[in-house]
Formats: C-alpha cells, structure tokens, sequence
C-alpha cells in the first residue's frame, strides 16, 4: 500500500483572495471554511479523498524567507499553453524570473502573493 496526496497547504497572508485565484487556476470550488480562517478549495463533487489533492490556503503573519523548497507545477487540459498562460496572467498570475536561460518549455509565474508555479508545455486529459 503506497500513500497519496490528499492536501496541499499554503500558508499565505490573505486565504480568500488565494482560494479564489487558486480555485480559477484549477477549476475548483470552496469546500470548507474552518474557525482559524483556513479555506479548503477542491474538484466539484468530489473534495477530499478524491483523485486530486484539494487546496487549504491556511492564513499565516509568518514572512516567506527564501525561495520555495516546493512549487505546483500546472497543464492545461483543454487548450494550448499560449492560450492557458493567457488565461493565468487574466486571473492575476504573473512571470517570474528564477534564474531561466529563456530555452524552457515551461512558463515560472507567481500567484498573488509570490508563490512561484510553472505551466507545463504538455496538455493533459482531465481527471
């Protein structure tokens, strides 16, 4: 028996605007709000448990130091990269620099509050 990822948790200043960028990025719904402010975003219908991970964007004063030790990478499911990095820089995401030699066949953006992601090249089918 292997484990599986069920949640992904983000610490993050501002859990509301994150949920609603997050829950665009990836075509997800608000799940739960719990008393500390935390807001679990995750696939219609399905939520925790299900095939893919839901989201807890947990609010935290903490500053970030450093860069991330680990980063989401995203692919688009039904269009092609230019189009879906278009559709990620209308939702607020925005291009980072992290060192690219400018050859990758992959995009480094940020979320709102400056957590770096990558959009992959490939189109994958949707869960």
């Amino acid at each position: 028996m292997a484990c599986r990822i069920s949640e992904l948790v983000v610490d993050c200043a501002d859990p509301e605007r994150l949920a609603a960028f997050w829950a665009g990025v990836l075509g997800y719904v608000e799940l739960e709000r719990e008393d500390d402010g935390s807001i679990a975003i995750g696939p219609a219908g399905t939520g925790f448990g299900g095939p893919q991970p839901v989201l807890v964007l947990s609010p935290s004063d903490d500053p970030r130091t450093g860069k991330l030790r680990l980063h989401i990478d995203v692919s688009a499911t039904d269009r092609y990269q230019d189009a879906e990095l278009e559709r990620l820089l209308g939702l607020g995401a925005r291009r980072v620099d992290v060192g690219q030699t400018g050859t990758e066949d992959w995009h480094v953006l940020a979320d709102p509050e400056g957590n770096e992601f990558c959009l992959l090249r490939g189109r994958i089918e949707p869960v």
